[in-house]
């Protein structure tokens, strides 16, 4: 519980350890355990388009959007700023069925990369070709 809060609720590490009397560490190190097992049980892009079009849908939704961060120190903080959003971030690339259930989300990225970068660093249009599926995403995303 106390890592889905963490996740969940943007909590400090330091703050949710010292209340429930365990070590930042072991905080940590639970959450990159939790980030790592779901992370292997995420379907695979080209397998949910796939299964999209074997049940017979013809077209996915794209959209992007930015998950806010806190703005970080040094040299570290140019990459996580979106000049268009005006904000610290990591953006992601949401896939859903013609009804809005989610197939597929991207991995975070740095915040300056645009929607149509992030499609193309993921090969959306290649793997949607493959499947025979067709895209609808507004203008600022492909």
């Amino acid at each position: 519980m106390i890592v889905l809060a963490v996740l969940r609720h943007d909590q400090r590490l330091a703050d949710m350890a010292g209340g429930n009397g365990i070590s930042a560490t072991t905080v940590r190190r639970r959450r990159d355990e939790l980030i790592a097992l779901l992370d292997a049980r995420a379907p695979r892009l080209d397998r949910a388009l796939y299964k999209i079009a074997k049940r017979g849908g013809e077209a996915i939704l794209i959209d992007g959007t930015l998950i806010p961060t806190q703005r970080r120190t040094g040299t570290a903080n140019r990459p996580n700023y979106s000049g268009k959003r005006r904000r610290h971030g990591l953006p992601v690339l949401a896939l859903t069925d013609e009804r809005g259930r989610l197939v597929w989300i991207s991995a975070a990225g740095p915040g300056r990369t645009h929607d149509i970068s992030a499609a193309r660093r993921d090969h959306i249009l290649a793997h949607l070709r493959a499947a025979g599926l067709g895209a609808l995403a507004d203008l600022g995303s492909i």
